[in-house]
């Protein structure tokens, strides 16, 4: 005779794990400061790569004026304001990064959570058998 509870039980715990188990079961793997650091570590990599390309095109755009521009302008303050934009993007997206994975982990803890507890009360209900 079937348990309709355990059939339940199952069937939510199977389509969390196909749906979005596998993906918060390597984020769960993490401590929450090893996580952040390495998610906050490939943003700021990509923000530099997308820092450098938009700096690049923003340099092309303007090319003929860059190039006129160029004996008179004072090097090393450009390459100050440059890397001050540098630095305050960096820093804002690092900020944002920071808060939208703190999230993301929270939120991923606790879905694991009672995924696990799900997984206990399906052990329980097979125990009682």
């Amino acid at each position: 005779m079937l348990n309709e509870e355990k059939v339940i039980l199952m069937t939510k715990l199977a389509s969390y794990e196909e749906t979005e188990g596998k993906q918060n079961e390597k984020i769960g793997n993490y401590f929450r400061g090893d996580y952040l650091t390495v998610e906050v570590l490939k943003s700021l990599l990509y923000g530099t790569i997308a820092f450098v390309l938009g700096f690049g095109l923003y340099i092309l755009y303007d090319f003929d004026v860059f190039m006129e521009d160029i004996y008179r302008l004072d090097i090393f303050t450009f390459a100050q304001n440059i890397l001050t934009y540098y630095v305050i993007a960096l820093i804002v997206y690092a900020v944002i990064t920071f808060l939208v994975y703190s999230f993301r982990y929270t939120g991923t803890r606790k879905k694991l959570k009672r995924y696990y507890h799900n997984l206990k009360k399906l052990s329980m209900l097979y125990q009682k058998k």
